[in-house]
């Protein structure tokens, strides 16, 4: 059911989404060859305790998981699309790799769901490339989302960047609702029609994020039951904020 918030509730996202924010910056402040995967976890468990806030991602367990999610925060990188787990199988960062920080954040009780990929020191300008488009196609994705669009105004609008561009476009993952928990309806796809889809309404909260690949559409589950990988092992990028629908457009809420 797709649901609606208050103005109340948008003050708290809103807040949520300043916080959460700024906890991204931290993280992405720390990305250099040599740092692991632990230790972004670490800090962002450390940032996260000191807002008085808590991780939606920790021990959430989506539906059909065999187990519940097992850190606070997602590191993927190069080839991990989302969803790669921190604290189990330890990764360091090199020089020339690129790396998605996922974060969840339950401020008051509601969630702000957002992620960046950036570099890893000097990468090639293929990856500076791929980060740049993905971003694009978020933020034009994040423009068309009005009351009285669809969801697949959203879809297409960020499908033609990846299109143009012949990256993989992942089919299987896709941005959602978001606020009262991490996945709500409704399902908000990376490729559509305009026109069709789920209308968008005032007040509706929505976690866009495109995730491109540098190669093929396909993506594989690890053994681990999280982490996405690509098919053919090319790296992939992601990027995503949680917005609300307001009457004169949409805002930002983890920008």
């Amino acid at each position: 059911m797709i649901t609606i918030k208050t103005k109340e509730e948008i003050s708290i996202l809103r807040e949520g989404g300043r916080r959460h924010a700024q906890i991204l910056r931290e993280l992405v402040s720390m990305v250099k060859p040599g740092i692991t995967s632990l230790d972004l976890e670490n800090r962002a468990i450390e940032l996260i305790a000191l807002g008085g806030d808590s991780s939606a991602f920790l021990d959430y367990k989506p539906h059909g998981a065999k187990r519940p999610y097992p850190a606070a925060l997602c590191v993927s990188i190069n080839d991990e699309v989302v969803h790669g787990i921190p604290n189990e199988k330890i990764k360091t960062l090199n020089e020339g790799d690129i790396v998605s920080i996922d974060l969840g954040l339950v401020h008051k009780g509601l969630i702000t769901d957002a992620a960046i990929t950036v570099a890893v020191g000097n990468i090639s300008p293929e990856l500076t490339k791929l980060l740049e488009i993905t971003e694009k196609a978020l933020y034009a994705g994040i423009k068309v989302a009005k009351d009285g669009k669809k969801t697949g105004d959203i879809g297409e609008t960020i499908s033609r960047f990846a299109v143009a561009n012949n990256y993989g476009l992942i089919e299987e993952l896709a941005g959602h609702g978001v606020g009262y928990s991490v996945h709500e309806d409704p399902y908000v796809p990376n490729y559509g029609m305009k026109g069709h889809g789920d209308t968008l309404k005032t007040g509706m909260v929505l976690a866009i994020e495109p995730m491109f690949n540098l190669g093929t559409k396909k993506i594989e589950l690890d053994k681990d039951g999280y982490t996405f990988r690509t098919a053919d092992g090319k790296p992939s990028a992601h990027f995503e904020h949680t917005v609300v629908i307001t009457k004169s457009g949409v805002e930002i809420l983890t920008k």
